[in-house]
């Protein structure tokens, strides 16, 4: 009998590390394609209401409500994308051979913004010796060239890939397909699958879910809001490349609070200090009154729940996410944080549930 428990034993384990190998070996092989293949999950989780909505009016038609959804994500998401980064590159391309050329200089800006200054405020920079500051200047020209130019450089290495990219793209889209069309019965599935008991599974999957439409309605889609609005705000100023300032809006909205004055307070100083006051003054309105309300608006009701994540998680994680996954990283890094905590409160709570017994 003990010869027979330890075989069961044996084969037992044996199993668990052969599935831990095959798992290992199916993620090495489709790691490639992982950047596709995670968006493809989110785009699926985002859009699974308008395929119910198709398929309430097409009933039993799985097949042509995931068509038409894929469509409607490809003409109202896809394409935009597509030619507003297009136009993106194109100006940061433009600025990008501006500052190496020599034809912009930050440097000479910031002795414009000093130099309008009155002369009371200049007297007190000078004195303090904030006014003559070298290296902040040349530091202030390294990170407008270099931020630039990494937009510059991406979109350099997409066409350079060109292959890679619409194979990549076309792996999206062909599995976000079949995500939303059987998406009903593959999440029960792992669910049921995972080493877990189901109500933690349950639980777990319940905050993936709620983690990651919280995360890209509340930072993407709001970013994308105030991004566009930054954008029309520079265009309406005059402002130069206002596409590209707004992209720049867009990401620095990730973080809270200040994320978007970030960008358009250097730029309504600029064009205060350029003489271009009711330009300034545009900026200043909008910055506060229009892309500074945004976020207070549109995040309740888009959002419409906490997701019990605190604000200084979420940046850490967010930028964390950023450095370490690329663009993935703005949803990916938030998601790691809220199943952290939400693992580390089932376990406070089987412990709480666990001292009464304990202690009887």
């Amino acid at each position: 009998m003990a010869d027979e428990g330890t075989g069961d034993a044996f084969e037992n384990g044996g199993f668990l590390l052969f599935l831990a190998l095959v798992s290992a070996a199916l993620l090495f092989v489709v790691w490639p394609f992982a950047g596709p293949l995670l968006w493809a999950t989110l785009a699926a989780i985002m859009f699974q209401p308008l395929y119910r909505w198709f398929l309430t009016r097409r009933p039993g038609r799985e097949n042509q409500a995931a068509v038409a959804t894929l469509l409607v994500i490809t003409i109202a998401v896809i394409i935009p994308a597509f030619v507003i980064g297009g136009m993106v590159v194109d100006e940061a391309v433009g600025v990008f051979n501006a500052f190496r050329e020599g034809r912009i200089d930050v440097a000479a800006w910031f002795d414009q913004v000093h130099d309008a200054l009155p002369a009371n405020i200049q007297a007190s920079l000078d004195a303090s010796g904030w006014g003559t500051l070298t290296e902040l200047r040349a530091r202030a020209q390294e990170f407008a060239s270099q931020s630039v130019g990494l937009i510059a450089r991406q979109a350099v290495e997409i066409g350079g890939s060109a292959f890679g990219f619409v194979l990549s793209f076309g792996v999206g889209l062909y599995v976000t397909y079949f995500l939303l069309r059987d998406g009903g019965r593959i999440g029960p599935a792992v669910l049921a699958g995972l080493p877990l008991e189901r109500g933690i599974a349950d639980r777990l999957g319940e905050k993936f879910l709620s983690i990651v439409r919280a995360t890209i309605k509340g930072s993407v889609v709001v970013g994308l809001v105030q991004g566009a609005l930054g954008s029309v705000t520079f265009w309406i100023a005059g402002v130069p490349s206002a596409l590209l300032f707004g992209l720049l809006m867009a990401i620095a909205s990730l973080l809270p609070a200040l994320g978007p004055a970030l960008i358009w307070v250097p730029v309504a100083v600029w064009l205060f200090a350029t003489g271009a006051i009711w330009q300034g003054v545009v900026v200043v309105v909008s910055g506060v009154a229009v892309i500074g309300m945004a976020d207070n608006v549109l995040r309740p009701i888009l959002v419409g729940r906490d997701t019990g994540i605190p604000d200084w998680i979420i940046l850490v994680t967010t930028l964390g996410g950023i450095a370490t996954l690329g663009l993935s990283g703005i949803v990916l890094g938030p998601l790691v944080a809220g199943l952290f905590l939400a693992a580390w409160a089932i376990v406070q709570e089987r412990r709480a549930s666990a001292l009464p017994e304990t202690s009887t």
